[in-house]
């Protein structure tokens, strides 16, 4: 695939365009699993529609040179969710998509969990839960001393907020007053082994946020002009960090996995995803 250039804003992309490579998308995190026959399709199926709005609208970014010192930058806190990043990085040129089919095979530089020595436009090593935020704060910061306008997006876990990092990385962005950074928390109610709120409730979300002192935005993490608005207004916030939390479902465009807990790290049979496939294709509601 030839690469796709990035590098202006704004881009007017049709909604039916969003929403017909959102789907492209969702048909590749389900043959990539399939054909690896392990991964975690429940947390990279939910968040989706976010980041095709990140990487083909709002985020500034060159797949012919991935380290573009003026690019905004992409975190993937939830590293699981690395079928949905890879993907899109397919998707938009930063590697051929065929390379897909490699995920978790011996010698592939598409590893379970993202790695960036191996990957172009991977960011941050993926996998242990909470050091995401932390991470992007450090970029934001770089971004502020070296006078670049670069902005700094942070794709979190809901369960990864039981992690005590992520609010020690909160108190830190609101003191610095790091208006570059957007932390966006895929809110699908689910993590690992059941529903958030039962095994450490993290409500009320929102106001636990603004007690921080970040800028929050409620939002359907489906509606592209929900996602794109409340980026927008992100960016014209000054002296204050901001979140977005968008309400999403578990393994969302699968009926048979929606809102399932164990589809977090199992991937059906064969079969199964074949008849998902055929739905996607016809357009899923």
């Amino acid at each position: 695939m030839e690469a796709q250039l990035f590098t202006k804003q704004p881009r007017n992309i049709p909604k039916k365009e969003l929403e017909q490579i959102s789907s492209e998308i969702r048909e590749d995190i389900l043959m990539m699993l399939s054909e690896a026959g392990s991964g975690h399709p429940g947390g990279s199926l939910s968040a989706v529609e976010i980041v095709v709005t990140l990487y083909f609208v709002k985020m500034r970014h060159d797949p012919r040179n991935p380290y573009w010192p003026q690019r905004d930058r992409f975190l993937l806190s939830k590293g699981h969710a690395a079928p949905l990043l890879y993907a899109v990085l397919a998707k938009c040129g930063y590697f051929p998509r065929e390379e897909l089919k490699t995920l978790r095979k011996l010698g592939s530089r598409l590893q379970g969990h993202p790695d960036p020595t191996k990957l172009p436009g991977v960011e941050i090593p993926g996998g242990p839960e909470g050091i995401g935020l932390s991470e992007g704060i450090g970029m934001a910061f770089a971004a502020k001393l070296d006078k670049l306008d670069s902005r700094i997006y942070v794709l979190l876990g809901d369960g990864e907020l039981n992690e005590g990092e992520i609010w020690e990385a909160a108190m830190c962005a609101a003191k610095y007053k790091l208006d570059n950074i957007v932390a966006i928390v895929d809110r699908n109610g689910i993590q690992q082994d059941g529903l958030t709120e039962e095994i450490m409730p993290i409500e009320p979300v929102a106001a636990k946020w603004k007690a921080f002192n970040w800028n929050v935005f409620e939002i359907d993490g489906y509606d592209f002009d929900q996602i794109i608005n409340a980026l927008n207004q992100a960016e014209q916030t000054k002296n204050r960090p901001s979140v977005i939390i968008a309400y999403t479902t578990k393994g969302k465009g699968v009926d048979f996995m929606e809102w399932r807990s164990e589809y977090h790290g199992k991937v059906p049979d064969k079969e199964s995803v074949q008849k998902a496939l055929t739905k996607l294709k016809r357009g899923y509601s």
